[in-house]
């Protein structure tokens, strides 16, 4: 089993400790049932790249905390593809092709605030958004109140176990 995740610190305002939060990605998507060649884009960006995002995507102004870009597509087709250069059942297998599973977007910035006004640490902000964002990848929602219950119990419980928050 590979999950890859690519992780890239593209702002300045705030530290990351990007092997941190991959082990964090990678241990909730694991929990969540990812078992085969998966990858996942772990990005930390500024507040001007996040509105960015925000606004072409969203639709929203300003920046926000957290996006997650699942990619959709659906699994390869199983069998023998005509006129793939193939001639039958003695072939060789093909490599498997990783599940793309699609992006995280992080804004520090933000999560920064958030954590003030959440009185929290800004690593446990950090650490909430990491899951929270794989967790949508993952086709979990929040936009009902018995769907967000849902998922902010399954992020306690994630972050119960693959998280420990610094200094304890």
């Amino acid at each position: 089993m590979s999950i890859d995740i690519y992780a890239a610190d593209e702002q300045s305002a705030v530290s990351i400790d990007l092997a941190r939060w991959v082990d964090l990605a990678r241990g909730a998507l694991v929990d969540e049932g990812v078992r085969a060649l998966a990858e996942v884009s772990l990005l930390f960006v500024d507040e001007d790249t996040m509105s960015e995002l925000n606004g072409q995507f969203m639709g929203k102004v300003g920046p926000t905390d957290v996006l997650s870009f699942p990619i959709d597509d659906d699994p390869m087709p199983t069998g023998r593809v005509p006129d793939a250069g193939s001639s039958g059942p003695g072939d060789p297998p093909e490599p498997e092709i990783p599940q793309l599973v699609g992006d995280i977007v992080i804004c520090p910035t933000v999560a920064a605030r958030n954590a003030v006004d959440h009185e929290c640490s800004l690593d446990d902000e950090l650490a909430l958004l990491v899951v929270h964002g794989v967790l949508h990848l993952l086709g979990w929602d929040h936009m009902v109140d018995a769907e967000a219950e849902r998922m902010e119990a399954r992020e306690r419980e994630l972050l119960a176990r693959h998280y420990q928050a610094s200094g304890a």
